[in-house]
């Protein structure tokens, strides 16, 4: 299994000191914790994008190209780029130049977007929230495909016998499709053959195991082989006891999962919910290093996932503590997910493709049963 982090690099909207410096700040601190990442052998980063004022990231693939001048190894995803408010051909453009800069290590995380900001931004209508991205995300797979295109749809300008470049070092360009709670963006997803990262932020996770098969049975029916890959995306915090770890976490997740609960008439999260969604059948992966090995294996029965991201900075918990929390996983969780899997490494999960250097075709936003889904 691949282990990995994504990050939207909160900020604290009401903080000291004007949005851009507390933004620059936020940003040195977001390649710092990619570097470590890579440091410690971790497998993926990923950076969302949101065009609000409590998060640093508008641009992930900026981001992530200033992240490959400082990593060597580690793979670098957006996670994800709203690609129904966005151009196919300039999503394309800047993530085959990434793979140029990073030598081969990038990747597309493709979602619909849990935030609605970016489709007045850019002109979109949000009548047309499905169907830009089931044109979109065709187009962007037709773009790797082939370096010269023609193609029609209804919400972007015509390609007439087009070459795009550059191309990407990787062919295809991976790129996976984030999926949260519509079994519509699961089916798509296996239909085209593209991996799928699956948004588990809230409630029992098996309740998500119906998801996992849709795409795995649109995947067979539609004769793609061997079947795309699996990710789970979650929230957590990792401190070297369970009570630190809720301890210093809470406050900042109660904050933002309370001020965007109030946009969007939530209840208030309390102290008793957090520490609920942290138990072994709970979303959340928050708690000691052990407890924390034993849910990732504890899902991997259900999903035999091959690929497993977790956002730390969820609100704007200090740097430092999340510095920690990637150096224990990195030093202490993965390397203990990964000997317990070793013995499955060469088969594969059932129906699951064996990928042998570690590398994927095709990280995430989250999403809740009462969040829109990210894909």
């Amino acid at each position: 299994m691949e282990i990995g982090i994504y990050s939207f690099a909160d900020l604290q909207p009401d903080g000291q000191g004007g949005q851009g410096a507390r933004a620059a700040e936020r940003l040195r601190h977001l390649l710092e914790e990619i570097a470590l990442a890579d440091q410690l052998g971790l497998d993926v980063f990923g950076v969302g994008e949101h065009h609000r004022p409590d998060f640093a990231v508008s641009a992930p693939a900026i981001v992530l190209a200033a992240a490959a001048e400082r990593t060597k190894n580690i793979r670098l995803t957006s996670a994800v780029t709203v690609l129904s408010s966005d151009d196919p051909v300039r999503v394309f453009q800047a993530f085959s130049t990434l793979d140029l800069l990073s030598g081969g290590r990038a990747e597309i995380m493709a979602g619909r977007g849990s935030f609605t900001e970016s489709f007045p931004l850019f002109g979109y209508n949000l009548d047309h929230y499905d169907d830009l991205f089931v044109e979109k995300i065709g187009l962007l797979v037709r773009l790797r495909e082939a370096e010269r295109i023609t193609w029609t749809g209804r919400h972007r300008p015509a390609l007439a016998d087009i070459r795009v470049f550059p191309r990407p070092l990787q062919d295809p360009l991976p790129i996976w499709i984030a999926v949260g709670g519509n079994p519509e963006s699961a089916i798509r997803a296996g239909s085209l053959g593209l991996p799928m990262a699956l948004a588990i932020i809230g409630g029992m996770p098996e309740r998500f195991a119906p998801f996992v098969e849709l795409h795995r049975a649109a995947a067979r029916q539609a004769g793609r082989t061997p079947i795309p890959p699996l990710g789970i995306n979650s929230h957590g915090y990792i401190a070297d006891t369970s009570q630190q770890a809720v301890d210093e976490s809470f406050p900042h997740v109660a904050a933002v999962m309370n001020r965007i609960g109030r946009e969007r008439g939530w209840r208030p999260m309390t102290r008793g919910d957090y520490v609920a969604e942290a138990a072994l059948r709970g979303a959340n992966f928050v708690g000691s290093p052990e407890q924390v090995v034993e849910k990732i294996l504890f899902q991997h029965e259900i999903f035999h996932h091959d690929r497993f991201l977790v956002q730390f900075s969820v609100g704007a918990i200090p740097h430092r503590q999340i510095m920690r929390s990637i150096e224990l996983l990195g030093a202490e969780v993965a390397p203990a997910v990964r000997r317990a899997l070793a013995p499955d490494r060469s088969a594969g999960p059932a129906g699951a493709p064996d990928r042998g250097d570690g590398r994927v075709e095709g990280h995430a936003s989250g999403a809740t049963a009462r969040d829109p889904d990210p894909s």
